[in-house]
C-alpha cells in the first residue's frame, strides 16, 4: 500500500476469488440467455470485465461478448475540470440491441459513472437488459443506482477513497481504502 494510512480491503487472492464469485453469479443468472456482453467502464472496469469473461470460459454458461466504454464526453462535471481527461474511447464491436449487457466497474460510489455509462450505452443501441457488476460497492449513492453483482461491500466515509489496483493497469493487484486527500502510488 502507498502509505501507511491506507487500510487493505483485499489482497490478490481476495480480489480473484471475489472475480470468480461475481463470473459464477452473473453466469447462473444468464442461464440460456442468447446474447450476453460485458462492458467495462475505462479504465479499471475493462479489466475487470476481462478477468471476469476469463472465469465464465470455464463454467457451463453463455458465450460472451466483451466491450469498453469511455465516459469521459458523458461526465456531468466536465465544464468544472481544469484539464479534460484522456479520451480513450469506446468499444462495443457488438449489436447491443437485444443483447443482455452487465457494466462492469471497479467501485461503485455517487453512481454517476454508472449514469454516463448507461448514457453512452444507449447510444449503442436498445439492450434487452442492463446490470450492473461491481468489484467495491461503498456507501454515497447520489443517483438511484444499485449492482446486481458485488464483489464486497465496504465502509468508508467521505473524507476515505476506495483505491483498486489491477496488474494489468497499475503492475499490481489490491483493493484498500485511503484518506481522499492521499495522492495514490
Amino acid at each position: 500500500m502507498p502509505e501507511t494510512s491506507s487500510r487493505p480491503l483485499l489482497d490478490p487472492a481476495e480480489m480473484a476469488s471475489c472475480i470468480e464469485r461475481l463470473a459464477k453469479e452473473i453466469c447462473e443468472s444468464h442461464r440460456g440467455s442468447k446474447q450476453l456482453a460485458l462492458v467495462g467502464v475505462h479504465k479499471r472496469g475493462v479489466p475487470l470485465a476481462q478477468r471476469i469473461a476469463a472465469a465464465m470460459k470455464a463454467m457451463p454458461c453463455a458465450e460472451v461478448q466483451l466491450g469498453t466504454i469511455d465516459i469521459t464526453q458523458y461526465r456531468d462535471d466536465l465544464k468544472q475540470m481544469k484539464s479534460l481527461p484522456k479520451l480513450e474511447g469506446s468499444d462495443i464491436a457488438f449489436d447491443v440491441n437485444d443483447t443482455h449487457v452487465v457494466i462492469c466497474d471497479e467501485v461503485l460510489y455517487t453512481g454517476r459513472t454508472v449514469r454516463a455509462a448507461l448514457d453512452e450505452l444507449l447510444d449503442h443501441g436498445r439492450p434487452a437488459r442492463v446490470q450492473l457488476a461491481v468489484l467495491v460497492e461503498r456507501p454515497g449513492r447520489e443517483f438511484p443506482i444499485q449492482p446486481d453483482y458485488v464483489g464486497i461491500h465496504a465502509e468508508a466515509s467521505t473524507e476515505e477513497r476506495v483505491c483498486v489496483r489491477f496488474a494489468e493497469v497499475d503492475g499490481r493487484d489490491q483493493v484498500y481504502i485511503q484518506p481522499s486527500n492521499l495522492k495514490d502510488a
